[in-house]
């Protein structure tokens, strides 16, 4: 399809969404929707235009921070709105036009493979749905479209019709320049339809074939409720092809992961974890209830209820319940429970004891805490950064420690106990 054109429509406000957001903003599994739609474009076309207006320039930004070769246009929506006003005036590159909706991010590039395996001149998606209200119906005869028609423009026999319109179409550039200026916007909604260029060319004998897909594939997204429906989809979908690749998972429709994350080797995975942001699992075993983000994991073992934090390294470690990680790398560590690790640098034969924490900030700036091997740290200690703690060194329980530390030396900071006998009772008796 590398002679296919692809216009992108991304300019609707999504009033259904009842929120402030565009609609083709909100993010699944990790990303925008207008994101996926982008993504499986770019494996058919090098030409790719998406149609923006509704806060126009915040969709285009977003959209730069990962592509930087799609062209954007702003439509004319005061004078020609709706979806037929979208792709009038789009210079294209090839002869032929996919039109896709920016609100469809369940699509997938195979599925869009097969208009071009169709000869027409207009290549329709169309769905058979037991319940087609709320969709535009197509009146299909003899293998081909006849007609379609808007629901709020149907009549009553037309409702009953249950092809509905998938919404995406592809074109020749001769039948869009041919039709398009042909387009009224006398209707229900005072729009300009695309739809209504099937209509123009079936009167003038052009084939206008179907191409029935799946719904779940062409899933628009128009409300909040939708977008848990396509997350869901979504995220069965990434489970299943991790799965079939060899990883464990533990209930797997209670773990959420990105659509990004990376999980290689017989990793396993257990209920309630979060994998997000790119996170990257080798070979390891993430526990119940754990969060990964932006991080990676590699022969170690992560929970239950841990959470790492993004920027950090583990290779070989084991941090248990309760334990945090910030920007940390950690070989060959172990940190049992209740710590917090951030902005640090752990070696390999270190054991964390309960309650430590790295005090890495001071109120204006974050600093680095550096440990070396094989070094023992006692329940309860703060490590105050900038500090750096050689091999094989003890630090006792309790202590803090605000300054370096020698290899081979024990650091211990702790005031004497002070006992006052009987003052229990003094005390309840006063």
């Amino acid at each position: 399809m590398s002679n296919i054109s692809i216009i992108i429509l991304a300019a609707g406000k999504g009033s259904r969404m009842k929120s402030t957001k565009p609609k083709v903003l909100h993010k699944i599994s990790g990303y925008e929707m207008l994101y996926y739609s982008i993504k499986e474009a770019k494996k058919l076309s090098d030409d790719i235009t998406v149609v923006l207006y509704h806060q126009a320039q915040l969709v285009e930004l977003e959209m730069q921070k990962y592509y930087n070769d799609i062209k954007f246009v702003i439509q004319d929506h005061k004078n020609y709105p709706g979806t037929g006003g979208a792709v009038m005036n789009i210079d294209t590159k090839h002869d032929k036009v996919l039109v896709l909706n920016g609100d469809m991010p369940l699509i997938k590039s195979d599925e869009l493979k097969k208009f071009s395996l169709i000869d027409a001149d207009i290549v329709m998606s169309v769905i058979d749905m037991d319940d087609s209200c709320g969709y535009g119906r197509v009146v299909v005869e003899n293998g081909e479209v006849v007609k379609i028609v808007e629901e709020k423009d149907a009549s009553e026999s037309e409702k009953e019709i249950k092809t509905v319109n998938a919404g995406i179409y592809l074109y020749s550039n001769n039948i869009l320049q041919t039709y398009l200026p042909k387009l009224s916007n006398d209707n229900a909604q005072e729009e300009y339809y695309i739809t209504d260029i099937v209509e123009f060319a079936k009167n003038d004998n052009k084939k206008i074939a179907p191409l029935y897909v799946s719904e779940e594939n062409f899933k628009g997204v128009n409300s909040k409720y939708d977008l848990s429906v396509a997350e869901e989809i979504m995220q069965k979908r990434i489970k299943k092809e991790f799965m079939n690749a060899g990883v464990i998972m533990r209930l797997p429709d209670t773990i959420f992961i990105d659509s990004d994350v990376q999980i290689e080797g017989e990793s396993i995975i257990e209920n309630g974890v979060c994998l997000l942001n790119g996170a990257k699992i080798i070979n390891s075993h993430i526990k119940a209830n754990s969060v990964i983000e932006d991080s990676i994991i590699e022969n170690s073992s992560i929970g239950p209820i841990s959470r790492v934090r993004p920027k950090s390294v583990l290779i070989d470690t084991h941090i248990g319940n309760f334990v945090e990680i910030k920007k940390s790398t950690l070989k060959g560590v172990k940190a049992g429970h209740l710590s917090y690790l951030g902005d640090s640098e752990i070696d390999e034969g270190t054991n964390i004891g309960a309650g430590t924490i790295t005090c890495n900030y001071d109120g204006k700036n974050k600093y680095k805490t550096i440990i070396g091997k094989n070094v023992f740290i006692g329940s309860d200690t703060q490590i105050v950064a900038p500090v750096v703690i050689e091999d094989n060194v003890l630090i006792a329980a309790g202590t803090t420690v605000n300054q370096d530390v020698k290899k081979g030396s024990l650091a211990i900071s702790r005031t004497d106990m002070k006992t006052v006998e009987g003052f229990f009772d003094k005390f309840f008796k006063e």
